[in-house]
């Protein structure tokens, strides 16, 4: 009699816990698909003043060459390029803060599920989310900018893709959410885990100034002193510009929920950013991802083969390979060129001549040698 009670009483909790976590589920799959109203622990950091604040607007921001005041000037040379890893899992959709990035890198991480690197130094996001873990190709882009680098955990099998080990290895000034925790962190409740980790560009680069990761290392030595700048003009003309057709950028063939699909809006000059026929929206500002200028880099991908169940992967970063350009309405085909593992990767021609890109936004997409982009 005793025994059937207790038997009840674990199949009475069983049934409590599976409707519960039915429950959660329907709430954070449906009622949460709605626009975003988050609130950060600390308020409303958005930065709305980057692409509206009064004054001359003469100073080129040394990642991207958009221009911004003096006043903006001033708040960057205080500080170091900060390196965000960004999911973007479709269900940690939509990503915050990815507005606001000077450059952004896109990569497969595993499964054919792409992440990003955002590189922020002249503009604040208010909120930045979801923060996912480093892995390996992705440092080789954070030493390019002597950069700050903010993510939560990592790849750390033996081997290749040792993402947490090659960190300390290459002395990359480390962000690690485990290792800084809350108030630099913390967990939303806007999505489920692991998909809630948030922060902000004003506590992360409060926090890297607390480590000593400010604009200068132990050494005195300034982040930009060796860096190689990108060349940047201005936008041609409306008459001037192409007329250039939406570009498809498949990752994987069989993961289509991964493919990008860029739209050319010729009168604002910007490539926006779709999912399938879904634009891809940063709900903090409400605005379209989108970039002045898109690069897709070809690269040799291949297994680690260090034993991880999800197969982590090795990209070709160093060395050279074809490179395809898309700005002003025009496309063209080049190369990149990264000579080693700090060098800035840069970008060349047909005949060999560097390219100079338009001021604002560059979006780099990394994807298979042999793969075919629609354009």
């Amino acid at each position: 009699m005793i025994k059937k009670k207790i038997l009840l009483v674990i199949v009475g909790a069983l049934i409590l816990y599976l409707a519960s976590a039915g429950l959660s589920y329907m709430i954070f799959n449906s009622v949460l698909k709605r626009p975003l109203n988050i609130v950060t622990p600390f308020g409303n950091l958005t930065d709305v003043t980057s692409g509206y604040e009064e004054g001359n607007r003469d100073r080129p921001c040394p990642l991207n060459g958009a221009l911004f005041t003096k006043k903006r000037e001033e708040e960057w040379q205080k500080r170091r390029p900060l390196a965000v890893m960004i999911e973007n899992h479709v269900d940690a959709r939509p990503p915050l803060g990815l507005s606001r990035a000077d450059i952004i890198y896109e990569a497969v991480a595993e499964g054919g599920i792409t992440r990003f690197l955002a590189v922020y130094l002249c503009q604040d996001a208010g909120d930045i989310a979801p923060v996912r873990s480093a892995r390996t190709y992705f440092l080789d882009w954070v030493l390019e900018y002597g950069a700050a680098y903010a993510h939560v955990g990592g790849a750390n099998t033996p081997g290749p893709a040792d993402a947490l080990g090659q960190i300390r290895q290459y002395g990359i000034f480390d962000m690690d959410q485990f290792g800084l925790g809350f108030p630099t962190y913390w967990r939303g409740t806007d999505k489920l885990a692991p998909h809630n980790v948030h922060s902000t560009t004003k506590k992360l680069w409060e926090a890297a100034e607390e480590r000593g990761y400010g604009p200068k290392n132990d050494k005195g030595k300034r982040w930009d002193e060796n860096f190689t700048l990108w060349k940047f003009k201005d936008d041609l003309s409306l008459e001037a510009r192409g007329d250039q057709k939406p570009i498809v950028v498949p990752f994987w063939e069989q993961s289509g929920d991964y493919t990008v699909t860029w739209q050319y809006d010729k009168n604002a000059n910007f490539y926006r950013r779709f999912h399938g026929e879904t634009a891809q929206i940063d709900k903090i500002t409400d605005e379209q991802l989108s970039a002045k200028n898109v690069i897709v880099q070809f690269q040799v991908e291949r297994l680690a083969n260090d034993g991880y169940p999800d197969g982590h992967l090795l990209y070709g970063t160093i060395g050279q390979g074809k490179a395809l350009f898309f700005m002003d309405g025009k496309a063209s085909v080049g190369r990149w060129v990264k000579k080693d593992r700090i060098s800035r990767t840069q970008y060349f021609d047909s005949n060999g001549k560097e390219i100079t890109f338009n001021r604002g936004l560059i979006w780099i997409e990394t994807i298979p040698v042999g793969n075919e982009v629609k354009y």
